[in-house]
């Protein structure tokens, strides 16, 4: 609920300050006096989009029980503040906030109903007025549509990710093609590590074991020399054991290199060469033995991904498909109990219709691609004619009905704001006293602000102002019972009243 306005310096307005009851509450005076002026500082500080904003305008208000924001704390009793310089700025309890999260935190609950808002009969509104009136006498609906919303949007995240995989299937075919060639360009050569280096080695040692044959050869005889060098040492009385050792070990490594060469001499020295270029080729593409058997590994593990996701689409694809047949059966049901519920919103929705001087009602049900809701698109036809076709005074009288049919099962709920611009405009005077006693059942769910040039919505308020306009400079007055006698007085016959308009007041009145 709004509980009050303060602002300043708007067009012809100085300083105002008003205070709001519950319920209905009607704007009247003369036209040009600023009632559509004030009523655009009152939506500017909810974020809608207007033309005129006050250099200072404060609301404040009761915050409802389910208002929440991501984006800024949000106290108990809230203040709105606009503030107009070179720029508007926009403050809730001193808090600087965007025009666009404003919106998207007051939009549930400030509405703002204008002739050329054709919104409420649109097929969403229509579908939220039959599923409303439902849930109000089946709770178990609600789980219904709870659980379509969230089977349905499991299902698009399903169709998204399958998607996703589909526009990449080529794209990973060729890469399963290209990871397989990768591991088996190096697992045809099955490297190890350290392999090549050996290798290097005895292509080396094999290049050698010609001259350290001919080397052995040379010095087959040295040992004959042995026995004569050791007795020299004796005759001269001198340790010749180092000698004997130097020949030991001279034996041991002839010994050595002799069966290094049997081993040598029984490679296939071509066979070693070719090994050596295949391994030489994997160090040119990877940089060595040990990134090649790297890279081997990782392709071994992108391949294994990419076999996941191929699994992955087929368990995608037959989850759409169970989903889908789900889904299918939970709509058609849906649609089934709207259609079986459409008597029952009639029988209270044509008799509002009949008070307001309009024609019967039918709903149509149509079908359309699967969204949140279901399948189902509704439409309401007047007398049988499109609502396409209505004039505005028809249009507006058949929105308000649907408002009101909408809270029989809810009343004295507060559900926000309904703002109404000249919502009484060009209706006879059966229909204007029809549309104040609709606005005033809607009242007990609703605050309504109401600009009104007909006496008998004005009659039917539980808040009277007037604004009036004296030397370019207007004003808001709170009438009391004498002033809103004056007033209606006035909307009767003019600035001269007449007694009969007086007394016509004073009749409304009471």
């Amino acid at each position: 609920m709004v509980e009050s306005i303060v602002l300043k310096e708007l067009i012809d307005f100085e300083n105002e300050k008003i205070d709001f009851k519950q319920g209905l509450i009607v704007f009247t005076g003369p036209s040009g006096a600023g009632k559509s002026v004030l009523m655009s500082a009152i939506l500017g500080s909810f974020g809608f989009s207007v033309q005129n904003y006050a250099s200072m305008c404060e609301i404040s208000l009761s915050k409802p029980s389910d208002m929440d924001s991501d984006s800024i704390l949000l106290e108990d009793e809230l203040y709105v503040k606009t503030i107009k310089k070179d720029k508007v700025r926009f403050l809730i309890n001193d808090q600087n906030i965007s025009k666009k999260s404003l919106e998207d935190i007051f939009n549930p609950y400030i509405k703002y109903l204008s002739v050329r808002d054709k919104g409420i009969l649109d097929s969403q509104t229509l579908l939220d007025l039959v599923d409303d009136f439902i849930v109000s006498k089946d709770e178990s609906y609600k789980k219904k549509l709870d659980d379509f919303a969230f089977k349905f949007n499991e299902l698009k995240s399903a169709q998204k990710e399958l998607n996703l995989i589909i526009e990449k299937e080529t794209k990973i075919n060729d890469l399963i093609e290209f990871a397989k060639f990768e591991i088996q360009k190096i697992d045809s050569i099955s490297p190890k590590l350290n392999e090549y280096e050996d290798l290097l080695e005895i292509k080396q040692k094999l290049s050698k074991i010609d001259k350290i044959k001919e080397s052995m050869k040379a010095i087959e005889n040295i040992f004959d020399y042995e026995s004569k060098i050791a007795e020299f040492y004796r005759l001269l009385d001198v340790d010749g054991s180092g000698v004997s050792d130097m020949f030991n070990n001279i034996r041991i490594d002839l010994d050595d290199a002799m069966s290094k060469n049997v081993e040598l001499e029984d490679m296939d020295i071509e066979a070693v060469l070719n090994r050596i270029e295949s391994l030489s080729s994997l160090k040119n593409r990877y940089g060595s033995i040990e990134e090649a058997l790297v890279f081997r590994d990782k392709k071994k593990e992108e391949l294994e991904s990419f076999n996941h996701i191929i699994e992955d689409k087929s368990k995608l694809e037959n989850f759409i498909k169970e989903y889908a047949s789900i889904l299918d059966k939970l709509s058609n049901d849906m649609s089934s109990i709207r259609k079986n519920e459409f008597d029952n919103i009639l029988k209270i929705l044509n008799p509002l219709l009949k008070d307001l001087k309009l024609p019967k009602a039918s709903f149509e049900i149509s079908k359309t691609s699967m969204y949140e809701r279901g399948v189902d698109e509704i439409d309401i036809k007047l007398g049988g004619s499109k609502t396409s076709t209505l004039s505005g005074g028809e249009f507006n009288r058949l929105r308000l009905a649907l408002l009101v049919s909408s809270t029989i099962n809810d009343e004295g709920n507060s559900k926000g704001v309904l703002i109404f611009d000249e919502i009484d405009a060009n209706v006879s005077g059966d229909e204007s006293i029809a549309i104040a006693n609709m606005l005033l059942k809607l009242s007990k769910n609703y605050q309504i602000f109401a600009i009104s040039h007909q006496p008998h919505l004005a009659s039917k308020a539980n808040q009277h102002i007037l604004i009036t306009k004296d030397e370019n400079k207007s004003k808001t007055i709170v009438l009391d019972d004498n002033g809103r006698v004056e007033e209606i007085a006035r909307i009767i016959s003019g600035e001269r009243k007449t007694q009969e308009a007086i007394d016509f007041a004073m009749k409304l009145l009471s």
